[in-house]
């Protein structure tokens, strides 16, 4: 096999948490250097992983074919920049950048250089996700006309790291809201329009850590919804259709099992709790029938298989710069909403008109 030499920049929580983990289990991937001030951590980790303090000695190795992308969202763009200039692949934690335009360069940068970009939505392969795409592939609800997914937490104290301290890129938006913006593009495309409530709830706050965002279609609502201070959480997922409803509780427990130290392939990997399983209510001659849906396991380990598939095999990309744009541009007329409170609407180019 033609192992894909990578160099990881940035090893806090993301790239020790989401990264790492599936570049060592991955037979197609080999953690050659990593850029980090706390080389004791990296090589408690990774073992004898040459640990580097700049950037440079990344790109200019010459036998490094991917760079991954995980420091706080202000620098990925000057980062992937370089990375393509030295003609390096690159995967970007998402968001991918903080603007369309930044994005917008990138992404031809990367067709100029016949390189890859992309964005590192894991949640895509999120076991619930993974469920409601299988759901309308198989057009099991019909017409989408309305589709909620929410992203609570309870966390009522503001915490001290950079995600929620004042910053360009910092906020729940661009955090949270990544992961369900580019969610919801993917089932249903950019939307015509965007509605958004995005402001700070916490006492002390000094960033958003709240939002709700409606994108428009013609027959279709999608409503993105985060909070830090909700203790009950109710329903993640609310899908409804012309032919019936999927009501999803629960969050895949992938995160978790990393956190805990789990190493990603078991059998019992990505399989969601009994307990967990959503409610599938469909209208059959006038009567309502029920039947417990059977969660899909998740798999964040595909994301990286895509990956090399790509690289190697000119497949698809699992996660492409354009999409990273699209998400950009969304959170962008969100915060405009937010800000002039009114609806924002998207020209034929998607771009805010």
């Amino acid at each position: 096999m033609d192992i894909m030499k990578t160099g990881l920049i940035g090893y806090g929580f993301s790239g020790a948490t989401f990264h790492a983990p599936f570049l060592q289990a991955l037979e197609q991937y080999e953690i050659v250097k990593v850029m980090s001030s706390d080389p004791e951590k990296v090589q408690k980790d990774l073992g004898n992983v040459e640990v580097v303090d700049e950037l440079e000695s990344i790109m200019e190795d010459p036998d490094i074919e991917l760079v991954v992308i995980t420091t706080p969202n202000v620098l990925h763009y000057e980062m992937a920049k370089k990375s393509l200039q030295h003609n390096k692949h690159v995967i970007v934690e998402k968001p991918m950048v903080i603007d369309p335009d930044e994005a917008e360069e990138l992404i031809a940068l990367a067709r100029e250089n016949n390189r890859m970009l992309s964005v590192y939505q894991n949640r895509r392969w999120d076991n619930d996700f993974l469920t409601i795409c299988k759901l309308l592939s198989e057009d099991t609800l019909g017409e989408i006309v309305e589709y909620e997914a929410h992203f609570d937490r309870y966390r009522p104290e503001v915490r001290d790291r950079w995600r929620e301290k004042p910053g360009k890129g910092a906020g729940m938006l661009y955090d949270l809201g990544s992961h369900l913006i580019d969610q919801a593009i993917f089932l249903f495309g950019e939307p015509e329009f965007v509605t958004a409530n995005v402001f700070a709830q916490r006492k002390n706050s000094a960033t958003d850590d709240y939002f709700h965002i409606i994108m428009g279609y013609e027959n279709l609502r999608v409503i993105l919804h985060s909070g830090s201070i909700v203790v009950d959480q109710g329903p993640r997922y609310k899908v409804h259709g012309s032919k019936g409803s999927f009501i999803k509780y629960g969050i895949d427990g992938q995160e978790d099992a990393l956190k805990a130290g789990k190493v990603p392939g078991s059998n019992e990997w990505g399989r969601d709790k009994e307990e967990w399983f959503g409610k599938l209510t469909l209208s059959r001659e006038g009567q309502q029938v029920e039947e417990i849906i059977e969660t899909v396991p998740g798999n964040y380990a595909a994301y990286y298989e895509q990956v090399y598939e790509h690289i190697k095999e000119g497949k698809a990309c699992p996660v492409s710069g354009e999409d990273g744009l699209k998400t950009i541009r969304v959170i962008h007329a969100a915060l405009q909403s937010s800000r002039e409170k009114k609806t924002v609407f998207f020209n034929r180019k998607g771009l805010l008109g």
